[in-house]
Formats: C-alpha cells, sequence, structure tokens
C-alpha cells in the first residue's frame, strides 16, 4: 500500500502544473499555446477594457500569492495596477527581477521613445510605445521567450515546451502569409488613430500614422482639437479612422461624418491571437477595396 501512495504521488508531483498569471489575455493564450496541459493560466483583464487601467481585485491577490511566473506585456502598460498588486501578494518568486517574473517589452524593439517624459507630454511611456503585439511578426520572439522561461521553471517539461513551440511557429508562418497579403492593403494609406495603440501593426505594414483623436496620450479630444482633425483628414486625404474598443465612439463618428473617410473598430487584445489577427487584417481589408 505504501509503494502504491508513493508511485501515485511521484506520478502527481511529475505532472504539477505551473501556476502562470498573466496581465493580458494575448499572453494568456501564447502561455497557453506553449505550455499546454503544463500549465494553468489566470489572466487579469478583460479584452475590452482599457490595458492601462486594469481595475486590481481581491481575487487577483489571491492568484498571485499562489502563482510561479508572472508574465507582463511591460514598458509601464501595467503600472497603474500590477506593483500594488504584487506588493500585497508576498509571493518572492514573482517579484521583478526574480526567476518567476517576465517582462515580455525586453524581447522586442520598442518604438516611440521619448528624449524626456513630463505630465505636459501625457500619459507618455518612458521605455517607448508599450502595444507592440499588435504586430504579428512580434508573436514567434514573444513565444520562444515565454518558452525559455517555463524550460527554466519546469526542466522536466522542456522537451514538450520546445515541441509546442515548434509546432506553433509552423502554423503562425502559415497564418503570417495570409495577414501579410491582407494587410498589404495598408501600404501607403495615410490613418488617423484615437489612441497611439496601432502604430506597431502600421508601422509593419507601410501605414502613416497622421494623427491622433487624443490631443496627447490619454487625454479627451478637445472641440478645438476635433476641428483641427477634421482639416487634418481632408487635406491629407485619410481614409481610415482607427477606433478602439474602450474609447467613446462619438468623436471618430464625427469626424468621419464631415469628412468622408471610414471608422473602422479594431479589437486590441483577445483570448485567442489567431482571431485577433484575423478579425484585424479582414476588416481592414474591407475597409479599403
Amino acid at each position: 500500500m505504501r509503494v502504491l501512495i508513493f508511485l501515485f504521488l511521484a506520478l502527481s508531483l511529475s505532472f504539477a502544473q505551473l501556476r502562470v498569471v498573466a496581465t493580458y489575455p494575448w499572453i494568456g493564450d501564447l502561455v497557453k499555446r506553449i505550455g499546454k496541459d503544463r500549465v494553468d493560466v489566470f489572466i487579469l483583464a478583460k479584452p475590452t477594457e482599457d490595458p492601462h487601467f486594469v481595475v486590481p481585485k481581491p481575487s487577483f491577490i489571491a492568484r498571485l500569492r499562489s502563482a510561479d511566473l508572472l508574465v507582463i506585456q511591460g514598458a509601464s502598460l501595467e503600472v497603474g495596477f500590477v506593483p500594488v498588486l504584487l506588493q500585497q501578494s508576498n509571493n518572492p518568486k514573482i517579484q521583478p527581477g526574480r526567476e518567476g517574473f517576465l517582462d515580455l517589452s525586453g524581447f522586442v524593439r520598442l518604438i516611440e521613445k521619448p528624449q524626456s517624459v513630463s505630465r505636459a507630454m501625457g500619459d507618455v511611456h518612458p521605455e517607448g510605445n508599450p502595444h507592440y503585439n499588435l504586430d504579428p511578426h512580434n508573436i514567434p520572439i514573444l513565444a520562444r521567450a515565454i518558452k525559455e522561461k517555463l524550460c527554466s521553471l519546469d526542466r522536466s517539461g522542456c522537451a514538450s515546451y520546445e515541441e509546442n513551440l515548434r509546432v506553433f511557429e509552423r502554423e503562425w508562418s502559415d497564418r503570417l502569409r495570409e495577414w501579410d497579403r491582407r494587410l498589404s492593403v495598408l501600404r501607403g494609406q495615410k490613418v488617423v488613430s484615437y489612441h497611439m495603440l496601432y502604430d506597431y501593426l502600421l508601422l509593419r505594414y507601410g501605414a502613416q500614422l497622421v494623427g491622433t483623436i487624443e490631443p496627447l496620450p490619454g487625454i479627451p479630444p478637445t472641440p478645438r482639437h476635433t476641428q483641427e482633425l477634421v482639416g487634418l483628414v481632408r487635406s491629407q486625404g485619410v481614409r481610415l479612422i482607427l477606433q478602439d474598443v474602450y474609447h467613446e465612439k462619438r468623436t471618430a463618428q464625427y469626424i468621419a461624418s464631415q469628412t468622408g473617410a471610414r471608422v473602422v473598430e479594431l479589437p486590441h487584445d483577445g483570448y485567442n491571437l489567431v482571431e485577433l489577427f484575423n478579425t484585424i487584417s479582414i476588416k481592414l481589408e474591407e475597409a479599403l477595396r
């Protein structure tokens, strides 16, 4: 009987899942694709929330207290909620700089890094634009970073993580060819967006962001700025106004009504990365036909 109990405990321990907390849904999906059944993933934010302003909940603290790994987007995107959660979690394993902490922003080249930062510039991120996940070509780089971290925490599962990564990279490469084809319609287009959210996507596919509905990052539009944008859209021949899911839509619709530009509402996150980029690429291709 003792032998059977020992074997049962040994088998259970050998398949113990890593407890992972991801700040955003896209990160959670990527961890699941690489970790499969060896990870138990809890996601803090919803895909419809403003990623800058996620409201901390007591349940988040409980999950972080027992976590083996915390994966964040970084570049100060989570500065409004992660530091306080980490402090209250009392979990030394997942603090910045420790083995159970992974900041994905360190694995890609960040754009739009300001020379200096002041409150007069709005809610600017000192490290650069944090929305690098909306360039689909960055995703395999981030998948490899996650694989390396999972291997370091769970050496017995490393072969599985490596195989899952190989499968993911093959499938993602096939998808990229289709997304690249669809999004080629962006090349040469001049675009206005509400927030500087899709800048990596626009840069990848050769579009130019000529203005934002926010006069400064995080600052709501004023009537004067909105009228200036109407003139800009007319003079620059802008066809697209990119609207995210969490800001008000009235201003974008007003500008479109005055100029003939088309408002395209795009997701910025999702529980399924493939569906996220399918939606973005299809909507943009249809808008520019």
